[in-house]
């Protein structure tokens, strides 16, 4: 398998961390984000990474070099300027015909290889890793009828959501709909494939996910410490 972590951004909502030092090199405990995600794939059996990178890339590149200490080959992926979340994996001219993809800020102990088995199993172009959470809105919500009259209240009402994961199997040909040299993101991505009727299929993961995107996330991370020191087995 080979995989491409998405490095690239500038991680402004984790600011001031993300002041100085990119977000995938955020520290967990004693090791950087991207360092316990290198280690998970290559446990998961990944033997190439294409680290797509722009921002504070030369920190980057210094951290984690080639790959060696991790026993993978890792590449890099120079962006000249931003390219949202799927531009970068349009530069990419050496991707093999199905490969993993995964954003540089995330901790799971999802098996990348049975995610990737999955997907060639399959008939989709496109398989995104999801897991369920539930949204819960802090308000009573109403709803009316045309004349404004209530016909039903809920407080507080639960959602139970299928969401992205931020990790998902590529296969090369659908990199056709993707733009050279602009900014294209897996927003832009989902809504093209499914206006062109492509199938996209998904893969449901209950176990231990988090998206440090925000400084609440990063703080559950380091309260998570234990569970994700067993990610190094």
């Amino acid at each position: 398998m080979e995989a491409v972590i998405l490095a690239g951004g500038k991680g402004t909502r984790l600011q001031p961390l993300t002041d100085e030092i990119p977000k995938p090199l955020a520290p967990v405990g004693d090791r950087p984000i991207i360092e316990i995600l290198l280690t998970r794939m290559k446990q998961c059996g990944v033997t190439r990474v294409h680290v797509a990178v722009n921002h504070l890339a030369h920190l980057i590149k210094a951290a984690i070099g080639d790959g060696e200490r991790f026993g993978l080959e890792i590449v890099y992926a120079q962006e000249n300027q931003p390219l949202s979340t799927v531009g970068p994996v349009k530069t990419i001219p050496t991707l093999p015909d199905h490969f993993l993809v995964a954003n540089g800020d995330i901790l799971t102990d999802l098996d990348f290889g049975k995610l990737f088995d999955h997907h060639l199993k399959s008939n989709a172009g496109l398989t995104v890793a999801v897991h369920h959470r539930i949204n819960t809105v802090d308000y009573g919500v109403l709803e009316t009828d045309s004349d404004g009259l209530v016909t039903s209240f809920t407080e507080k009402p639960e959602q139970l959501l299928s969401v992205s994961m931020g990790v998902y199997v590529f296969s090369r040909e659908l990199l056709a709909v993707v733009p050279e040299g602009r900014p294209f993101g897996f927003d832009d991505l989902m809504l093209k494939l499914l206006e062109q009727g492509e199938a996209v299929g998904t893969y449901r993961y209950d176990g231990y996910w988090l998206d440090i995107g925000r400084l609440e996330d990063y703080h559950q991370a380091q309260r998570d410490i234990a569970r994700v020191q067993k990610l190094f087995g």
